[in-house]
């Protein structure tokens, strides 16, 4: 298995994933991992009529992530992951999985927490998880679209 691009994204698979990333991403699959998208057939549903051209998607909740890779059923593909919170990608590494980088783009105003761009914010715990993903060798850098500068999340925090 190859994951090629990890992204935290609130807003997950939408325009500038595949119109942006996703073509950058050398993926031949775009896999969501969110427990609340994955359980709501509709969200899912409308989630998948933005699939990127040429690549499978999977909408799958954590649990299911987990075991898939645990199984190996993504061996022979580059997927590109996108979920809400880097405790997420964080699940993924604890289980092994390598991550060439994460890169933070949008996310939501986190009640005490801070800060990371004009469109990034992290609650403590993000920071946290951001913290280990960086001790586990993991570059994470904030970017909204592969236009913009990256920047080291292990400076903003």
């Amino acid at each position: 298995m190859s994951v090629v691009m990890a992204r935290i994204d609130n807003r997950l698979l939408h325009g500038i994933i595949v119109t942006q990333w996703a073509p950058v991403s050398g993926a031949t699959r775009v896999m969501v991992i969110d427990d609340k998208v994955a359980g709501d057939e509709v969200l899912k549903s409308t989630m998948r009529m933005a699939r990127p051209a040429g690549m499978a998607v999977s909408i799958i909740s954590e649990e299911t992530a987990l075991k898939n890779f645990a199984a190996g059923k993504y061996d022979r593909e580059k997927v590109f992951v996108i979920a809400k919170e880097p405790e997420t990608i964080l699940h993924l590494v604890e289980l092994g999985i390598e991550l060439p980088s994460l890169i933070v783009g949008g996310s939501l105003v986190k009640e005490g927490g801070v800060q990371l761009t004009q469109r990034a914010y992290a609650s403590a715990e993000n920071v946290q998880s951001y913290k280990a993903l960086i001790a586990r060798g993991v570059k994470v850098t904030a970017q909204f679209v592969p236009a913009d500068k990256p920047v080291s999340v292990a400076d903003l925090i």
